[in-house]
């Protein structure tokens, strides 16, 4: 039995810890907030319950499977549900689109939405699911710095495959030619955002991820997306976990090559292995500030950011659903501005997401839990106060035109998280949700290794490393550290 300690109880920290404690290892996680999750934390604003970050569900069965690992019934500790509906599209000419759950249903319905033939829908999709179970063994499941993993037949497979991958053109370009609609386009353009990147310039493999929704369907936890950190963190403190909140490590120790600890509050804590969940450039630069700097990894460009809106409505739209899209009418314009001009766009693609549609309890009786989001740069010293003032009026104006209701007169609380709070608070530098963006055709390369290739006995897990952001690759970053033990 191993002494293992994790720095950061974001979702891969903790998954980390359930599958090392699963195997005997005593696992302490050290947390500088007083709260688990990192991201995926909620907070309540009078009446009203919000999820403070990720607010979209798949792959149901990465959380489950920890609780079976266990010997667990997730039923009796963690439960869901399964939409009918994926989301709900809206463009400024007052178009709006309504996606339903299902392949089948999926391609009957955009054909008859937009005009455009139903083997040109299947023909992507099919090709979306393919290029995923591909891809997913070789670039998701395990490392991509072992030799030892590529010499399978899964991998042959994929590299064999790598025409089809789209490893050479744009997200964009590859949707182009597929359809003619610009909406429809722009539908599957917004994938990009799935990991911080701009359809203009990450690679097209991204159209995987279509099939993460389309293809395996969207969920929603009993409870908000909390639930996942609130069921995780008891499953791990029943095998035997310790969590230590209010703790900000300082430093891991290195002796002679090797991680023998952490510094908290001045004092030394030794361990086996020390495992971090913080993001790896603020790992390197704070904490291992006098070893190696693998600089081309740490300078790479941030992903986007994030500028939200937690609303509290006195009223409902039976208009709306969980999960709600109002498209810009200048999308190439809108990544220009967040990706080289570090700006915000005057007319952002916003995102709405309303747990209370699922979850009543999340809003008083006849109200709802807005949050509503939109794609910014990380923090570069923009002048956030007045990006924040016009963005919530063009916002307002923006869902006003799609909805025809000024929905300024139905706000009855507010919060406001930005990407200079997002640092703060989860010490993802300049407020990037994902790591480094994928905008780079060799972008899953050029992500930091799940282990340390100079200092023996150092792991690393979450967002920021291999295999990236998001519930699901956080989760999969878990299991293959906890694999290489």
């Amino acid at each position: 039995m191993a002494e293992i300690v994790v720095i950061g109880s974001g979702i891969a920290g903790i998954a980390c810890s359930i599958r090392l404690a699963a195997k005997g290892h005593k696992v302490n996680i050290y947390e500088a907030n007083q709260y688990p999750g990192g991201k995926l934390t909620s907070f309540k604003n009078g009446e009203y319950r919000f999820d403070a970050g990720p607010s979209l569900f798949t792959m149901p069965q990465l959380v489950t499977d920890l609780f079976e690992l266990c010997g667990e019934n997730p039923n009796n500790h963690f439960t869901f549900q399964t939409k009918e509906h994926i989301c709900k599209y809206h463009w400024d000419d007052g178009m709006s689109y309504r996606m339903p759950a299902g392949k089948k249903n999926i391609i009957q319905s955009m054909a008859n939405t937009f005009q455009i033939s139903e083997k040109s829908i299947e023909k992507y999709l099919n090709t979306s699911e393919k290029k995923y179970n591909l891809t997913s063994p070789v670039f998701l499941e395990q490392s991509l710095h072992k030799w030892a993993n590529y010499l399978n037949l899964k991998t042959l497979k994929a590299f064999l495959h790598t025409p089809i991958l789209g490893v050479f053109n744009s997200l964009h370009s590859y949707n182009k030619k597929y359809f003619k609609d610009e909406k429809v386009v722009q539908l599957f353009d917004r994938f990009a955002t799935y990991n911080g990147s701009s359809p203009y310039r990450t690679p097209a493999i991204m159209s995987m991820i279509p099939h993460l929704e389309m293809g395996l369907g969207t969920f929603f936890p009993n409870g908000g997306m909390v639930a996942i950190t609130n069921s995780l963190v008891k499953l791990a403190e029943r095998q035997g976990v310790h969590f230590h909140f209010g703790n900000l490590v300082s430093k891991i120790t290195i002796n002679n090559g090797k991680a023998t600890g952490i510094v908290v509050d001045d004092r030394e804590i030794t361990s086996d292995y020390v495992i971090s969940n913080m993001d790896i450039f603020t790992t390197y630069r704070k904490l291992l500030a006098q070893e190696s700097q693998p600089e081309k990894i740490l300078n790479q460009e941030r992903s986007s950011s994030a500028l939200i809106f937690y609303w509290g409505m006195n009223t409902s739209f039976p208009e709306l659903d969980l999960h709600n899209i109002f498209f810009s009418n200048s999308y190439q314009e809108e990544f220009e501005a967040i990706f080289n001009q570090k700006s915000l766009h005057k007319d952002p693609t916003v995102y709405v997401n309303i747990s209370a549609k699922c979850n009543p309890a999340d809003a008083p009786n006849g109200g709802e839990n807005w949050f509503v989001m939109i794609n910014t740069p990380g923090d570069f010293g923009q002048d956030w106060d007045n990006l924040i003032a016009k963005s919530r009026n063009i916002i307002q104006n923006k869902i006003k035109r799609a909805l025809g209701k000024n929905i300024s007169d139905f706000i009855v609380t507010e919060d406001i998280l930005h990407p200079r709070l997002i640092e703060k608070r989860t010490k993802s530098h300049r407020g990037a949700l994902y790591g480094t963006s994928s905008n780079n055709r060799y972008a899953a390369f050029l992500r930091h290794p799940n282990f340390a290739k100079k200092i023996k006995n150092l792991y690393f897990c979450g967002g920021s490393v291999h295999p990236g952001g998001g519930i699901p690759l956080c989760l999969h970053s878990a299991k293959i550290v906890s694999n290489l033990f």
